[in-house]
Parts: C-alpha cells; structure tokens; sequence
C-alpha cells in the first residue's frame, strides 16, 4: 500500500489490520514516465471508464504525478512466484504478473491470431470492483502503453457488496453469504436477478438472504411468475394452438442501456413493462372479455402473449434459462407444469 491509498493511517477494506512497514530490494515498472501519454490517452477516450465519476477519480490520480512501483519480490519470501528474467533471486509480484493474463489468456504473444481477434479487433471490456480503479485503468494501461500495444476498450467499475451494517463483504472479515447455497435453494436465475436488478450497477448495495427472499417472492414469484401463468392460462385456454409470433425486435432502450453498461436500469426497464402487462390484464380484463366478446378477446389475449415473448427476448441476457423456458411455453401454448419461481 502506497501512503495515498491508506485512510488514517490504515487499509480502507481491511482497517482492523495493522499496517506492516518492511523493507527489501524491488524491480520497478517507471510508472512515472507515463503520466502524459495515460492523460492524453484519458482525454482521447472520453469514455474509457465508467461511470464518469471514477473516470474523474483517476484521471485527477493521475494528474498528481505517479510513483514508480514495485513488480518483484525475492524468491527466498515468495518461492512460488514466476521468476524475473535473468535474476533467480526475484520473482514476479503477483498483482504485475495477473494484470498480463488479460492479453496472455489470448496467447500474446505466441497466438497472434487470437489476440488480433479478440483484443486489437474486438472490444475488450474489464469489470472490476472500485478497490481495483488504480491498477486496471491507470497501472494496466501503462504497462500496455509502454509495451506499445493496445489498451483495453472500456473499464467499467463496480461498488461492493455489503452485509449487515453496510460492510463490505469479505472472506477476511467472515461476513460472506455462499452463492452456491442460494443457487441451490432458490435456483441460478434467481440469484442472477438479484444481482443483476437489486445491486447497483456502481455504487456499494446491500446483501442479507432476507432482502434476498423479499426481492424473489415480490418480483420473481409474484411478478414475473404470476404474470406468465396469468397469460399462458388465458392463451392456451382461448386460443387453441399455438399462435405463429413473428415478434424478433428488441426495445431501442433496452439495447442502449445495455450498451451504457446500466445492466441495472435495463433490468428495471424489463420490470416495467412486466409491472404495465399485470396492470393492463388489471384494467381490461380479458378474461371477462373473451366471454362476451370472443374476436376482441382473442385479439386481447394474443396482443398480452406477444408482449411477453419480446419480456422473454429481452430476458435471454439477463435470466437465460428462465428465457428458455417461457419461450418454450408460448411455442407450445401451454402454462407452466410447476411454478416458475415457488
């Protein structure tokens, strides 16, 4: 840790920690000799990082003036590390080591073929959490600029997940909830909503398995759900075989928001329109209609089952398998066998 990353004198994410002082002998990347070409680079891509506000925390970072650091450790502390060229006695920091593996997973610098497809032609987008704004858009670009390749596309920086208390989830602090048992109980969507829907696309968001279970039963159980047992009742009841839906488009604002990188709000575009369908069947009641007026309900019906086939396309990038399923439904023309949330 560097004095400019310590907080009163301690780690942010670990303050129960004691700050160690040692000394030994490093390797350096000259981070320093790259601050013009990292601000000018930052001033060319205007959108680099996001959202703005990081973009502004490590540009004013840099603008500072920025330290050489440290990227060996010695070999007798660290046996395990992959050693420094030519000096047995060092091994590679981890952290300088790790960042590489975003072009070396590729097969730079053997695999050309690959690494011109996915990294120089491609869009190479990197999430990570804002304790990491330093070294993935500010020390990573660096390195890349000093090895004269190309930097990546985007960086888009997460807040923290927080637990009881407002924090931060970590192993160290043993405050953690296990995915897997989510996953187990409640099934890999739901946990993916949650995700994906209840935790911001930016800033720090509260975990407990209560919020968790209250976000399940009021939008997945009772909203999603119920919506696709209420239409595909009314659908394969009234319409006889499964109607042909030719419906293939996607909402421009769905798109866009995704393209943002506002995986959130376009979550929350989806749920509205699944909150309109619920308040649509509400308010016009097609079940009451088709009985007095079998053309007009039908239509009804078969404008109600359209629309959810575009909340499924939409569903595809967020609940994949529970997408799947829906789709299957209003192809077969048949509700649900079992609740797809209980």
């Amino acid at each position: 840790k560097t004095d400019s990353e310590l907080e009163n004198g301690r780690c942010p994410i670990h303050p129960n920690r004691e700050i160690e002082l040692n000394e030994e002998e490093n390797y350096f990347f000259k981070f320093s000799a790259l601050q013009e070409r990292l601000l000018k680079f930052y001033e060319e891509n205007k959108n680099f990082v996001i959202p703005d506000f990081r973009f502004n925390e490590i540009k004013s970072f840099v603008s500072r003036g920025l330290e050489d650091f440290s990227i060996s450790r010695l070999k007798s502390k660290m046996a395990w590390g992959i050693p420094v060229p030519d000096d047995e006695k060092h091994v590679m920091y981890v952290w300088f080591d790790a960042l590489t593996s975003y072009i070396s997973t590729l097969g730079w610098p053997n695999d050309k073929e690959s690494f011109e497809k996915f990294w120089v032609n491609g869009t190479p987008v990197q999430y990570c959490g804002k304790d990491n704004l330093r070294q993935q858009s500010a020390m990573w670009q660096a390195m890349l600029l000093a090895a004269e390749l190309p930097t990546s596309k985007n960086i888009v920086i997460n807040g923290f997940v927080t637990g009881e208390g407002g924090i931060k989830m970590s192993k160290s602090i043993g405050n953690v909830v296990s995915p897997v048992d989510l996953v187990n109980e409640y099934g890999t969507d739901a946990v993916r909503y949650y995700t994906l829907r209840e935790v911001s696309s930016f800033e720090d968001s509260p975990f407990t398995v209560a919020r968790f279970k209250e976000a399940y039963n009021a939008n997945l159980a009772n909203g999603l759900g119920n919506l696709v047992s209420r239409i595909l009742k009314m659908s394969s009841e009234n319409l006889g075989s499964a109607p042909e839906i030719l419906i293939d488009t996607i909402p421009d604002k769905f798109k866009e928001l995704l393209e943002q990188f506002e995986i959130q709000k376009a979550a929350d575009f989806v749920w509205q329109k699944i909150s309109e369908l619920d308040g649509f069947i509400q308010k016009e009641q097609p079940f009451k209609l088709i009985k007095e007026n079998k053309e007009e309900g039908q239509k009804m019906i078969l404008s109600l089952l359209e629309e959810l086939y575009r909340v499924a396309i939409m569903l595809q990038s967020l609940l994949p398998e529970t997408s799947a399923k829906i789709l299957l439904l209003i192809k077969e023309n048949k509700m649900p066998e079992a609740p797809l949330f209980p």
